[in-house]
C-alpha cells in the first residue's frame, strides 16, 4: 500500500513539474542586467535585487516574464567604456535606449552581434568615439539607428546597405570624413549626416532629403548648391573683395541707408495706425461671429516602443489620470478617449502622447500661463511642449479657443501642432525652433544686434499681429 502511495506522489510532482515554467532565459538576462550596473560608473541603477527583474526601472520583458525585451536607461549619467560582450546574453533585446549619458571610448566591435531582433537602438549625446562597429551592420532586422552627437570619425560604411529595413538613420554631429557612400535603402525616411567633415557630392538617392540633413559639411549637390556652381561663385566672391568702392559710392550707399531707415520708421508708423484699426474693427466683429468647424483628420497609430522613463513623463504623470471628451462637434472624432493628442490640420501624426511621456526634456521659459519644455522624443524629433497652468475654462471654451489659435497662419508665428486637455492637464505642442526666442534677442546683450535690427523686429512683430 505505501508503495503505491509513494509511486503516485512521484508521479504528480513529475507531472507538476512538467507544467511549472522554465525561467533560465529571465535568470541569464537578470545576470546580464547586472553585469551593465557593475560595468557602466555614474549614478547607481534604481534596481533592487530583491525584486522582480521585469519590474526595474527601464527594464520591459516580453509578456510571460520570460526574457527581457527593451531597456531603456536614458539621462542615467551612465560613464565610462563598455566592455566586450556586455550585451552578449540579451538575446531577444529589441529596443536598447542609452542616450544622453557620457558613456564614451571606442564601442567593441562584436558587441551587437547577438542581437538578431534588435529594431530600435538610440545611442545619440554621449561621448563613443572611433568607427562605427562592424557588428551593428549585422543587425538586419533594425529600423531606427541614431548615432547622433557623439565623437565617430572615419568614413561612413557603405555596410549601410545590410541594413535593409532601416527607416532612420541620424549621424550629425560626428567627426565622419570623406564622402557619403551610395546608399540604397528604399525605406528610408529620416536622414542626417549634418556638422560632419564630409565632402564630394550627395548622392542621387538622397537628393530628396530636406538640405539641413547636409548643412555643416563640405558637400555640393541637390539639395545643397551644385558642385559646379559652388567653385564659380566663390572665385567671384573674391575677385569682388579686391575691388575698393569710389568716395561717391560710399557716399550714396549712406545716403540710401538714411533714407531707407527714414521709410521704415514711416511704414512702422503706418502699420501700428492700422493695427490700431483692425483692433477696434475686430471688438465689435467679435461679439456677433461664430467659430468656424475646422474638418480635423483622425490620428494615425505610431509604433510605440516605449519605457515610462522620459523626464517629460515624470514632470507631467498626471495625464495617465485625465478624463475623457464629452462634447460633440469636430475634435471628439479625433479624441475618442482622455489620453489622446489633437492634431491640426494636415500637420504630420509622426507621434503621439506615449512618446511626449517617454521623452527627456529640459525647462526652455516659465510665462504667465505655465512652463515650456524642449522635449527630444526617441525617434529624434525636438518639439516644444507648452503645460498650461491656471486655466480653468470650461472643456468647450477650451477647445474652440485653441482651435482658433490652431487656425492661425502667418509667416511669423510658430504654427500649433496638436493640443491635449484633461482635467488635470492641458498642454499645447509645437515645433522646436533653434534661432532661440525674440525675448532674448530683444532683452538681451546690446552688442549683440545693431540699431537697424531693432527697426527690422519691430516691423515683423507688428506684421504678426493679425
Amino acid at each position: 500500500m505505501s508503495s503505491k502511495i509513494l509511486f503516485l506522489f512521484t508521479i504528480s510532482v513529475s507531472i507538476f513539474t512538467l507544467f511549472l515554467p522554465t525561467n533560465s532565459d529571465i535568470v541569464s538576462d537578470r545576470a546580464t542586467l547586472l553585469s551593465i550596473r557593475s560595468a557602466l560608473r555614474g549614478r547607481s541603477l534604481l534596481w533592487n535585487i530583491t525584486s522582480p527583474t521585469c519590474s526595474w526601472p527601464g527594464v520591459i520583458c516580453s509578456p510571460d516574464k520570460s526574457s527581457v525585451l527593451e531597456l531603456h536607461l536614458p539621462g542615467m549619467g551612465l560613464l565610462g567604456q563598455i566592455p566586450p560582450g556586455l550585451f552578449s546574453n540579451l538575446t531577444k533585446l529589441n529596443f536598447l535606449s542609452l542616450r544622453y549619458n557620457a558613456l564614451s571610448g571606442v564601442i567593441p566591435a562584436d558587441l551587437f552581434t547577438s542581437l538578431h531582433d534588435l529594431r530600435n537602438l538610440y545611442l545619440q549625446n554621449n561621448l563613443f568615439s572611433g568607427p562605427i562597429p562592424d557588428s551593428i551592420f549585422s543587425l538586419t532586422n533594425l529600423v531606427r539607428l541614431n548615432l547622433a552627437h557623439n565623437n565617430f570619425s572615419g568614413s561612413i560604411p557603405e555596410s549601410f546597405n545590410n541594413l535593409t529595413s532601416l527607416g532612420t538613420l541620424y549621424l550629425q554631429g560626428n567627426g565622419f570624413s570623406g564622402q557619403i557612400p551610395d546608399l540604397n535603402l528604399p525605406g528610408m525616411v529620416q536622414f542626417n549626416v549634418s556638422n560632419n567633415q564630409l565632402n564630394g557630392s550627395i548622392p542621387s538617392k538622397l537628393a530628396g532629403q530636406p538640405k539641413d540633413a547636409f548643412l555643416g559639411t563640405s558637400l555640393c549637390g541637390k539639395p545643397l548648391d551644385s558642385c559646379d556652381g559652388s567653385s564659380s561663385s566663390s572665385s567671384s566672391i573674391g575677385e569682388g573683395k579686391k575691388k575698393k568702392l569710389s568716395g561717391g559710392a560710399i557716399a550714396g550707399i549712406v545716403i540710401g541707408c538714411v533714407v531707407g531707415l527714414l521709410l521704415l520708421l514711416c511704414l512702422l508708423f503706418f502699420c501700428c495706425r492700422k493695427r490700431g484699426k483692425k483692433e477696434t474693427r475686430s471688438a465689435d466683429v467679435g461679439a456677433v461671429s461664430k467659430q468656424v468647424e475646422v474638418e480635423m483628420p483622425e490620428e494615425r497609430g505610431v509604433e510605440s516602443n516605449g519605457g515610462k522613463d522620459g523626464f517629460l513623463g515624470s514632470a507631467i504623470a498626471a495625464i495617465g489620470v485625465g478624463g475623457g471628451n464629452k462634447d460633440k462637434g469636430k475634435a471628439e472624432a479625433v479624441v475618442n478617449d482622455g489620453k489622446s493628442l489633437v492634431f491640426f490640420g494636415k500637420m504630420a501624426k509622426n507621434f503621439n502622447l506615449d512618446d511626449l511621456l517617454k521623452a527627456s526634456a529640459e525647462v526652455l521659459g516659465k510665462g504667465t500661463f505655465g512652463t515650456a519644455y524642449k522635449a527630444a522624443l526617441e525617434s529624434g524629433i525636438t518639439l516644444v511642449v507648452k503645460r498650461l497652468r491656471d486655466v480653468t475654462v470650461p472643456e468647450k471654451e477650451f477647445r474652440e479657443k485653441i482651435e482658433d489659435v490652431g487656425k492661425m497662419n502667418h509667416e511669423n508665428l510658430v504654427p500649433l501642432r496638436a493640443y491635449y486637455y484633461s482635467r488635470d492637464e492641458k498642454l499645447l505642442v509645437y515645433d522646436y525652433i533653434s534661432m532661440g526666442s525674440l525675448s532674448a534677442l530683444l532683452h538681451g546683450e546690446k552688442n549683440n544686434f545693431f540699431f537697424l535690427s531693432f527697426f527690422f523686429m519691430s516691423l515683423y512683430c507688428c506684421y504678426a499681429v493679425p
